[in-house]
């Protein structure tokens, strides 16, 4: 049966787990707080489900603990960082840290982030600039994560190539556009492969051209656990909204991987990694007039004042449906799957942790 956790005993768990790695405890709590946070927003995607596969990425050197940005080109208008294969929380978090304190001087700047393991959620990173009083615009690439169809065709050629821009608002919550660029992101395909949430219709495509939503055609029989050079699955994700979809990860691939010198996807033996363009403004730099706040929240009453559809229920802008989701299971707690509950405790055993320990950690969490 599915376990429930409260989401502070979760990221305990979690981080008690990273701090039996090479990761020092700041280290280690910053990865469970944005694995937790995922989870709360709905993006289980990104959630703790990934503990298992970050924890064989760092005993196979494929991202390393404690490791922090390198600057390889600064000037005042922007920066070339390079991760240098660090977990991507910690280093997307310093590179967002970097940016707006450099945007402080002219309002705004650009950074290219190249090298970097796994960045998450990228509206983590949009929400801090925003609670800053920044515009973000973001484009990532995912080398050596080869998943996803273009447009009229089957077979792979782009990573999940996520786009995220975050607004802030005075006195309200930042409006945040996060999206993969395909139908899904693969995270989703890994957890139907778990048992989760069902993929929507047509979101595969297999190797002979058919819609399905089996991940065994993403996978192969080996499951989204294997190492990638290990899986059978032929198949592709497609890109969300056909032509529209597949130019817009073609520009995520463009700008956020060839661009910022993390390279494109698709070449030989290329080993995973995160790049990131990210563009910052400085709301009070640009709002000479100071309108800006006004303006976007008369526009954010006129979307949402639409007559809905559904008659049960509220035309919504980014970032409304993560608001709610986090605050129904921050009171209910967190469910996770049998699947992604055992490949965390498999995780822990292979970090050191007793079973018993595990559980004593979890609390002995509810089925």
């Amino acid at each position: 049966m599915p376990v429930t956790m409260a989401a502070d005993r979760l990221e305990t768990l979690i981080t008690h787990i990273f701090r039996h790695t090479a990761c020092d405890d700041e280290e280690a709590a910053l990865i469970a707080h944005y694995l937790v946070d995922s989870d709360l927003a709905g993006h289980d995607s990104h959630g703790v489900m990934r503990t298992y596969r970050y924890i064989i990425g760092l005993e196979a050197g494929a991202m390393v603990a404690g490791r922090t940005i390198k600057v390889v080109s600064e000037n005042s208008a922007f920066a070339i960082l390079d991760g240098d294969c660090g977990i991507g929380h910690p280093i997307a978090k310093q590179a967002v840290e970097f940016s707006l304190k450099r945007a402080q001087d002219n309002g705004c700047y650009i950074v290219a982030l190249r090298n970097t393991g796994h960045i998450g959620r990228v509206g983590s990173w949009a929400q801090i600039a925003a609670e800053a009083g920044y515009v973000s615009i973001h484009f990532v690439n995912a080398r050596g994560s080869v998943l996803v169809a273009p447009f009229g065709g089957m077979e792979r050629r782009f990573s999940t190539a996520p786009f995220c821009v975050g607004v802030p608002r005075p006195d309200k919550p930042p409006i945040i556009l996060d999206f993969a660029t395909s139908i899904v992101a693969e995270g989703k395909v890994m957890i139907a492969a778990k048992g989760g949430k069902p993929l929507p219709a047509g979101a595969l495509i297999d190797s002979d051209g058919r819609l399905t939503t089996d991940p065994e055609a993403l996978y192969g029989e080996e499951g989204p656990d294997a190492p990638p050079r290990q899986r059978t699955g032929k198949g592709s994700i497609r890109a969300f909204g056909d032509h529209k979809g597949s130019g817009l990860a073609l520009m995520c691939e463009l700008l956020g991987g060839a661009l910022t010198g993390n390279r494109t996807t698709g070449r030989p033996d290329e080993s995973f990694a995160n790049g990131m363009l990210s563009i910052y403004l400085s709301v009070e730099a640009f709002d000479d007039k100071g309108g800006f706040a006004v303006d976007v929240a008369e526009f954010v009453n006129f979307v949402t004042s639409s007559k809905p559809v559904d008659p049960g229920k509220s035309v919504l802008v980014p970032g409304d449906p993560e608001r709610a989701m986090a605050d129904e299971r921050r009171a209910n707690g967190i469910t996770i799957t049998d699947e992604v509950w055992e490949s965390i405790q498999i995780a822990a055993n292979k970090v050191g942790i007793s079973t018993s320990e595990f559980m004593e950690v979890a609390g002995r969490p509810r089925r």
